[in-house]
């Protein structure tokens, strides 16, 4: 299990970092047209509106034996949960979490398990329908998606960041970008933020699933060692207790003979 999960780990984590660039750049082209005030009417998926109630999407893992990582990400989510004042809608992905969160009776909106180790943009658009579909007719007021960001192979960071409203980052006139938008530039915003949600979803499942594998790694290598400890343990027992029996049965034999040359 330690061989598959390397191998698995070090696709993951190339989709996982590969994904970055691309996520980071649709940002700052949606950072550039909020900061030239391009749209004459505020778009849905940018307004902010009262918080009535809030939608999080719980990315976990549909298998276990990858140590603390779903356990860690199922009680920062449940942690944030209990200290809302507002009712929380869980879109979860994952059975861990699925499970977790029925256990102590969440209320789950939507669940999404069986996603491929390697997944493509496709896969996850489901998942992004039915948030847009809840925020665009008000059923929540704000979205979070809440994932387990890859840092390294021995550091999986649980991660809860809002996904809607969108709230591009300030920029000032100076740092705009020159983009040439066609056929106008309110047109593509309109275009561009759902594809920004479907592409933040896409990002936060390689790093979701490029952290698994890690920790599934690190897990069975220490399962490996631990194992291979117990057998060295268990091997010296065994040889002592053997040592023990021969040592009896020697003086057995001894005290035997001792006795015959009594008589």
């Amino acid at each position: 299990m330690e061989m598959v999960a390397t191998a698995k780990m070090k696709r993951a984590q190339d989709q996982a970092v590969a994904g970055r660039p691309y996520a980071e750049k649709i940002a700052a082209v949606i950072s550039d047209l909020a900061a030239e005030h391009l749209s004459q009417e505020v778009h849905p998926l940018l307004a902010n509106r009262p918080v009535e109630k809030i939608g999080i999407i719980h990315v976990t893992s549909d298998r276990g034996m990858c140590g603390g990582l779903n356990a860690n990400m199922n009680r920062l989510t449940g942690n944030f949960i209990i200290q809302q004042k507002t009712p929380v809608s869980l879109v979860t992905v994952g059975r861990k979490g699925r499970d977790y969160m029925r256990r102590f009776g969440r209320d789950i909106h939507a669940d999404f398990t069986g996603l491929p180790d390697r997944p493509k943009l496709g896969d996850i658009l489901p998942i992004a329908r039915v948030v847009l579909d809840d925020y665009s007719k008000g059923t929540v007021d704000r979205v979070y998606v809440a994932y387990t960001r890859f840092v390294s192979t021995v550091v999986q960071k649980p991660t809860l960041q809002p996904l809607l409203p969108i709230e591009p980052a300030k920029v000032t006139k100076g740092e705009t970008a020159e983009y040439i938008y066609e056929p106008n530039a309110p047109y593509v915003l309109a275009h561009l933020l759902p594809r920004f949600v479907e592409i933040e979803l896409y990002h936060a499942l390689l790093e979701a699933i490029a952290s698994e594998q890690s920790a599934r790694m690190v897990a069975m290598r220490n399962a490996t060692d631990n194992a291979k400890e117990l057998i060295t343990d268990l091997t010296l027992m065994l040889n002592k207790a053997r040592q023990e029996v021969i040592t009896t049965e020697l003086l057995d034999i001894t005290g035997g003979v001792a006795a015959l040359a009594k008589r």
